[in-house]
């Protein structure tokens, strides 16, 4: 079995429950916070969103540099209620299964550099970028947007097991 198709059940697995969070952000919640030094809800739901497209970024070049010296430097787009992040979550994830599907054992063992002004912030074997800075980087802020959900009352589903406000998945 190639290591792209041992690691989408777990993609797959992690995406639904993604949505499925997704699916529950109120519009008009977006600019909530629970702390001035924090971000958005609106802020986290378009970062998780475009999360996956990064598995598109990673196997497509070498290297992304987030602030290219004298060029533009990377933006996620935004969207401004649930269906359009919803939407640009679709799209990411459509096309972030198709880049880690036709990924082969070498392209996934591969080095991938991220830079930030040309210089480096990490390099590592393209697989690795997939676990954290794509799933585990997901998961993580995932678990921060159940949080605030909590804290307005916005039933959290059931991900691994119940939740308080779903006996069951």
């Amino acid at each position: 079995m190639s290591i792209s198709a041992s690691l989408l059940p777990e993609f797959d697995q992690e995406m639904a429950n993604l949505r499925k969070t997704l699916e529950r952000l109120p519009d008009d919640k977006l600019d909530w916070t629970p702390h001035p030094k924090s971000k958005s809800m609106g802020w986290f739901a378009n970062h998780l969103a475009n999360l996956p497209s990064w598995l598109v970024f990673t196997m497509k070049d070498d290297k992304l540099d987030i602030n290219p010296p004298g060029g533009q430097g990377y933006r996620e787009p935004a969207g401004s209620n649930r269906a359009d992040i919803l939407a640009q979550f679709d799209k990411n994830l459509a096309d972030g299964r198709k880049a880690l599907e036709g990924a082969t054992d070498q392209q996934l063992m591969a080095t991938w550099k991220l830079l930030s002004g040309g210089n480096e912030v990490l390099a590592m074997p393209r697989l690795a970028v997939i676990r954290s800075m794509v799933l585990n980087h997901m998961i993580h802020h995932r678990g921060q947007l159940t949080i605030y959900y909590r804290l307005n009352d916005i039933p959290v589903p059931a991900l691994y097991g119940p939740s308080a406000d779903e006996g069951s998945f």
